[in-house]
């Protein structure tokens, strides 16, 4: 009964926080999807990244005016660069470029599948001033190698943990798992081996229906596997666990927010969260679904900045993605219609509500 009492008085606390953070909408967490590029075809993709051309591609000069302008404009050291992809080892500018990003007082860190990380390129990492990396392992062997479509890919990302780990330098070295149909009874025998693996963080992501997932469907979890994945997180962060275990940020989890994450349930695409996308288009959460009337500018003529600060606004409404059965329901408050990137913009309805 304390217990319950403790959580409930902190997600006051929240709720209230959470409004300050709406109305003062700070830029927090700029992704820079710094190429389309990627050496695996995976199946859940929800950049449905891949073997391409992209010719309209932002240049290097065009992405560091970009951070030079967020910069000048806003506090740099306050805002984190999330680097993704495609696989962002394949741009061949990336550490100019954020070395040139880390001068300007950011910090930044990586998504990457691990593939190309040698000593080299962890000390390059290193140099560059890196305060986290995620590494996707989606399995133990031929699993996550099926998943992402590629022979050898999880040999060659455990590797790059133990390369990163090796070094002792980087502040947050994770691993980061997409639960599936195809892994969610792995979920012991993944924690075992990557309690060894060098790796502090283990971020189980559950599959959404966005990207390449719509065309697998069939990888997708059932509400009694998303139940499972939650009662095996919770009971991680209950003990005293070998690997600091967090399920992502996406989705309200109702009696399980604040038992496995740290904190309550929040959505701050375009209240705290914005993107660069590979071709320059100033967007919300790369996650969300491409769509023409979320482009709100492109940093090829646009001021990021600016754009920031004048622009938005529908992100910035309490009930942009709300509907009847939302607005009724008890958890309306916690949960505001849930995340944006499931979202069905076309039926007005929430793909992933995981309430009854």
């Amino acid at each position: 009964m304390l217990k319950k009492i403790i959580k409930e008085g902190k997600q006051k606390i929240w709720l209230r926080n959470r409004e300050s953070l709406r109305s003062k909408h700070e830029l927090r967490y700029l992704f820079w999807e710094c190429t389309l590029n990627c050496n695996f075809h995976c199946i859940h993709c929800g950049s449905s990244a891949g073997d391409r051309f992209e010719k309209d591609t932002v240049s290097t000069q065009e992405i560091k005016a970009a951070f030079k302008d967020v910069a000048t404009n806003m506090d740099a050291n306050r805002v984190m660069l999330a680097i993704t992809g495609g696989e962002p080892l394949l741009r061949k500018d990336l550490f100019d470029v954020v070395t040139y990003a880390t001068s300007l007082g950011f910090h930044w860190g990586m998504v990457t599948n691990g593939f190309l990380v040698t000593k080299e390129i962890v000390a390059k990492c290193i140099k560059a001033s890196l305060s986290s990396v995620d590494v996707s392992i989606d399995g133990i062997g031929k699993i996550h190698d099926d998943f992402r479509n590629t022979k050898g890919a999880y040999e060659r990302a455990m590797n790059a943990v133990k390369f990163f780990a090796d070094t002792g330098k980087v502040p947050m070295l994770r691993i980061s798992t997409t639960i599936n149909k195809n892994n969610i009874n792995e979920l012991g025998r993944m924690y075992e081996v990557f309690s060894k693996s060098g790796a502090k963080y283990w971020r189980p992501i559950i599959v959404d229906p966005i990207g390449r997932a719509l065309e697998n469907k069939d990888i997708c979890l059932s509400r009694a596997q998303i139940t499972k994945l939650l009662n095996f997180v919770k009971e991680k962060r209950d003990s005293k666990s070998k690997l600091d275990t967090s399920l992502g940020c996406a989705h309200f989890f109702g009696d399980y927010e604040d038992e496995v994450r740290q904190g309550f349930f929040y959505c701050a695409t375009g209240i705290n969260i914005a993107s660069i996308l590979h071709n320059g288009d100033i967007y919300v959460c790369p996650n969300v679904p491409r769509r023409k009337e979320f482009v709100y500018g492109n940093i090829k003529k646009d001021s990021l900045s600016k754009i920031w600060n004048e622009k938005f606004d529908f992100f910035r409404q309490k009930e942009r993605t709300s509907n009847e059965k939302c607005l009724n329901c008890k958890h309306w408050e916690e949960c505001l219609g849930g995340s944006f990137h499931s979202w069905n913009m076309s039926t007005m309805e929430q793909k992933m509500c995981l309430m009854p």
